[in-house]
């Protein structure tokens, strides 16, 4: 598979990613009216969750070592989240940026990121070794 078309992949299936992000910030946000930090950092573990097992999946197809990919997700988002969190809510609640604009902003920053991270970090060696012979 060629890194174009696996990109296509990562992104298409980040955006049922990012419909549980936004839709669960909603909820938090709207509803319960909280804070933009405690509903974007719920909102976003909820969409690492459901992204890494898709993209493991069906994009880079991988049978690498699950525990070691996802502590080095975990790498990857021991420094975006931090970063993400504390910037939107400076954007946010500091500026009065839009709260849905800073979010989306996080969340194409990290389409971008994570992928290069999943490719050349989680799966360098190990992507397509999970495709079954033909």
């Amino acid at each position: 598979m060629n890194e174009t078309w696996r990109f296509v992949k990562f992104v298409l299936l980040s955006i049922s990613a990012g419909i549980i992000e936004m839709g669960s910030f909603a909820l938090l946000n709207e509803l319960l009216d909280w804070p933009y930090w405690p509903s974007y950092l719920i909102a976003l573990i909820l969409s690492v969750l459901w992204n890494f097992t898709l993209n493991r999946k069906f994009t880079f197809r991988s049978n690498a070592n699950v525990p070691r990919a996802m502590f080095l997700v975990f790498v990857y988002y021991l420094i975006f989240t931090p970063l993400s969190t504390w910037g939107g809510n400076y954007l946010a609640e500091d500026l009065g940026w839009n709260e849905y604009l800073v979010t989306f902003i996080n969340m194409f920053i990290n389409l971008i990121t994570e992928f290069l991270w999943q490719r050349f970090v989680v799966y360098k060696d190990q992507v397509d070794n999970a495709v079954k012979a033909e």
